[in-house]
């Protein structure tokens, strides 16, 4: 029920408050080969200052989780679960719980297991950036990372 408040407050304040279109993360992508039979995706988000983004591993009843979703391809199977670095750990009064954060940039990294050689990894990144002052409402990004 917070998550849904907090959405709500959220998207009506970003519409009413700003004129302009807020966009605090930029996403970029790459994938680097292991060999012929594996490699690793990577997706990265760069934050404005005074922004962050949550990390995937966040405890029910807070903010929204970065998740990736992978469509599935007949050209690979993943390995395992994405990874992530090590985040900021702190109490948000508004969530009134410990949370989870990157500020500045992070890099998630996907293993795959290749069938053909070569793939193109389609999928959607899920997250939602707050300030200390807001938050924007949960955006879901496409990325298409091919694999040669």
């Amino acid at each position: 029920m917070k998550k849904i408040i907090l959405t709500a407050i959220s998207i009506t304040l970003s519409g009413t408050v700003f004129s302009q279109i807020l966009a605090p993360v930029k996403w970029s992508y790459a994938a680097k080969k292991i060999d012929n039979e594996q490699a690793v995706v990577f997706i990265k988000a760069t934050i404005d200052k005074g922004w962050h983004i949550y990390s995937q591993h966040l405890a029910d009843g807070g903010p929204i989780k970065t998740t990736l979703k992978f469509e599935k391809n007949s050209d690979y199977v993943l390995v395992g679960d994405a990874t992530e670095p090590k985040s900021v750990s702190k109490y948000e009064k508004s969530f009134s719980m410990n949370v989870q954060y990157f500020e500045e940039s992070v890099i998630f990294q996907q293993k795959i297991k290749l069938k053909a050689g070569q793939a193109n990894v389609n999928g959607t990144v899920n997250y939602m950036v707050c300030s200390n002052k807001q938050c924007l409402p949960p955006e879901d990004v496409e990325f298409n990372i091919p694999v040669k």
